[in-house]
Formats: structure tokens, C-alpha cells, sequence
């Protein structure tokens, strides 16, 4: 069966791997440290992860999960995409593990994002292209026709039905992230009353913060005292601090994070739509482009025989599965 395209051309993305690391071996502080002080040698592909956590692979040998192909969800391809062989599926390329991120060897597009592209190019009987692009350029790629889909932890929302359709592959979840030990749990507004709590600016996660901050005024209770870090190195050092509680993220990014350093926990998960709707991350194709029966099609095979759970279990996601995969299913509200 033809794998995915293993390499791909440099972009201004291709140091973030390492800076990462560099993050990670910093939160981990003397633990990790230690580690590398024997004077061994230490393999740049070796899996990482923290000394009670899972090992995660992130050298360019990936031994990706497989799946066979299906041919009722093949033969609901358009005949101009069966008749190319491929998949062109987008993904951005300035990601944060574990969605989309160059391996060790600062070439090799790996992810859950990339593995999930990975299983339904193969259920489809499709060889994967993958192309890493910003964020703005996925869209313009999808709207030209370059692009059959876009992996990249795109979020169903009611104003983006209007030009694409979706077939949704995770739950879209966010995440309370602080120091490991703590009893500490949020499960809703009172529980963050006059915390301290970093969160990146213009998100779902800012938003929902903002109103239960606002709630608990409202209640008399204190608000959140929210931070704003430019780096999220800035972030971790300063939750390792104590000059905050916690870090309000995506699920994912907070699950790898936990993993790989092993000095925080997710004391707290989220929708990321807050109350109004379950959110739901999607493969996107251009409205119209008759693929999204295809994609749902496809998604549904790999979640039955099972490679589509192994995958996500592998990044840590497993908490994010579905159950099936809906096209254009209710999205995030409008916010205008």
C-alpha cells in the first residue's frame, strides 16, 4: 500500500521542533536534565516522554498505523480524484505537537493530524500528499482547488458550513493545564474565582475564561486575574514559577505537554465550545467538492476496525474519539 510523502520542503517551521524540545527540557528541569549527565550519548530519535508517562515516537521512522482499503468508501470519490491517485491534503505547518510537527530530523511531517490523513488516504485506495502550509493558505488552497482536504485541527463553526464541508475525526477539546500534585480541579466558573490563569489571546478558551470571569463577579465572587504570554516557553516558565495557577489550552497541546516534561497535570476539560455546542475538529474540503461523503465514509471504516483509536491513543488523544463521523454536524455559534 503507498505511504505518505515522508519528506517535505523546509519551511520557517522547521526549528519549531527544536525549540519545543527546548521548552520541554526546561519545564522538566533537573529530572530530565539528569538524565542526559551520565555521558552517554543521547539519540536525537529516541522517543520522549516523562519517566511516568507514555514514550512518544517522534524520529521520522514513524511505523504508522495502516489501514486497508475500503472499497464502499473509495467508490464515493469523485472519478477526477480517483483518476489522480492521490490526496492532497493541507496541513499547517507551523503546528504545535502533537497535531503536525517535524521529527528529529527537521523534515518529516509527523502528528496525529498527519496519521489520520495517513489512514483515510489509505482506506480510500488514495497514495497522500501532504502540504504544509499557514494557516491563511490552507483556505486559499481548498478555495482554488489545490487542496482535496485540510487536517489541521479545523473546528466545525456555522460561519465556516457556509464555504466548506466537514467530516468531523476528534472531538475539539480544551484543557486546564498546572503543576503536578495539585488537588485542584475546574470543572466550571467558581472553581477559577481569583486564579491566576494564562490563556492565548483572540481563543475559544479566552473567550469562555473572559465569561467566567464575568460570572463570578456577577455571583460576588473574585475574577480571573488573566495573563497574556507571548511564548509558550514565557507560559511554562511561569506556571513552574508560581507566578500563575494555570495555563488554559487546546486538549492537545496540553496532553503532549503533560506527557513529554512531567511536572503538570490537566486538572480540567473542556468543549471547545463552551455550553452551546460540543465542538467537533473536522477534515475540510470545499463546499460542493463532492469529497466530504468520501472523508465521513472513509473516517467510519477506520473507527470500526479499530486503527482509527490506536492512533490517537498513540498521541495521547483517546479522549478526544469519536464514536462515528458526522458531516457538517452543528457547529460553533457565529459570534456576530
Amino acid at each position: 500500500m503507498p505511504g505518505p510523502r515522508e519528506s517535505a520542503p523546509r519551511s520557517p517551521a522547521v526549528n519549531r521542533r527544536r525549540a519545543l524540545t527546548a521548552v520541554l527540557a526546561l519545564a522538566a528541569g533537573p529530572a530530565l536534565l539528569a538524565a542526559c549527565g551520565s555521558g552517554a550519548a543521547v539519540e536525537d530519535t529516541a522517543p520522549v516522554g516523562a519517566a511516568d508517562g507514555p514514550k512518544i515516537n517522534i524520529g521520522p521512522d514513524q511505523h504508522r498505523v495502516r489501514a486497508a482499503k475500503n472499497a464502499k468508501a473509495a467508490a464515493l470519490l469523485p472519478a477526477r480524484v480517483r483518476a489522480t491517485g492521490e490526496l492532497r491534503v493541507g496541513v499547517a505547518a507551523e503546528s504545535s505537537p502533537p497535531l503536525t510537527f517535524y521529527a528529529t530530523d527537521d523534515r518529516t511531517l509527523i502528528g496525529v493530524e498527519t496519521d489520520l490523513a495517513t489512514l483515510v488516504a489509505d482506506a480510500l485506495g488514495l497514495r497522500l500528499r501532504l502540504e504544509p502550509l499557514s494557516w491563511e493558505n490552507l483556505f486559499v488552497g481548498l478555495d482554488s482547488g489545490k487542496l482535496d482536504a485540510v487536517f489541521s485541527n479545523v473546528t466545525v463553526t456555522e460561519e465556516r458550513k457556509e464555504k466548506y464541508d466537514f467530516a468531523t475525526y476528534r472531538r475539539d477539546e480544551l484543557a486546564v493545564e498546572a503543576r503536578k500534585g495539585t488537588a485542584w480541579r475546574v470543572r466550571g466558573a467558581a472553581d477559577v474565582a481569583g486564579r491566576t490563569i494564562a490563556v492565548g489571546t483572540a481563543t475559544n478558551q479566552e473567550k469562555i475564561l473572559l465569561e467566567w470571569s464575568a460570572e463570578n463577579v456577577k455571583a460576588g465572587r473574585r475574577p480571573v486575574d488573566i495573563r497574556y504570554y507571548p511564548k509558550t516557553s514565557d507560559t511554562y516558565l511561569a506556571l513552574q514559577s508560581g507566578r500563575i495557577d494555570a495555563y488554559f489550552g487546546p486538549n492537545p497541546s496540553v496532553v503532549y505537554h503533560v506527557n513529554t516534561a512531567g511536572r503538570t497535570q490537566s486538572i480540567g476539560r473542556f468543549s471547545g465550545g463552551g455550553d452551546a455546542v460540543q465542538g467537533k475538529i473536522a477534515a475540510t474540503t470545499k463546499k460542493g467538492s463532492g469529497l466530504v461523503g468520501a472523508y465521513a465514509a472513509a473516517l467510519r471504516a477506520v473507527i470500526a476496525d479499530g486503527s482509527y483509536r490506536t492512533v490517537l491513543d498513540r498521541w495521547g488523544l483517546g479522549a478526544e474519539a469519536l464514536t462515528t463521523s458526522q458531516i457538517n454536524p452543528p457547529g460553533l455559534p457565529r459570534t456576530h
